[in-house]
């Protein structure tokens, strides 16, 4: 009787994994959220290559820009993470961290921009990686 169960799990545990995969999409399948933000914040910019996770609860998205630029999106469009080797736009970033950071780095620029649950973290050019609690109060340096 164990062998059968765990047999069991195991066959349901592959089933999920095999269901769970990336697949390309294009502009129009992106959440609205999604296409608002990139057209709004890189509108110079052409898409390379979107996926969409497919998982069995909320998919994710991950669109490439013309310019190298990374996004990650959640199932409903909003905004994950932003990176990029060159660079991102300060305004991509909120006004009371790129002040914490103009004030205390002011000759360095963003490369990545993540959204948590209840931190926002950033990476800058000087190698420097900063956690913000929810409230925009530094939590974490990281070097």
């Amino acid at each position: 009787m164990k062998k059968i169960v765990l047999t069991a799990i195991a066959a349901l545990s592959f089933a999920t994994l095999a269901s769970c995969y990336e697949k390309p999409v294009t502009f129009e399948q992106l959440p609205s959220a999604a296409q608002t933000y990139i057209t709004k914040n890189f509108p110079a910019e052409k898409m390379t290559l979107a996926t969409k996770d497919d998982d069995l609860i909320r998919p994710d998205y991950e669109v490439r820009l013309s310019d190298g630029t990374q996004l990650e999106f959640d199932y409903s469009g909003a905004l994950k993470k932003v990176s990029s080797k060159n660079g991102i736009p300060s305004s991509l970033v909120p006004a009371a961290i790129r002040s914490y950071v103009s004030k205390h780095y002011p000759d360095a620029g963003f490369l990545e921009y993540e959204v948590g649950r209840r931190t926002y973290e950033v990476k800058l050019t000087n190698r420097l990686e900063f956690t913000f609690n929810s409230s925009y109060h530094l939590v974490e340096v990281d070097d």
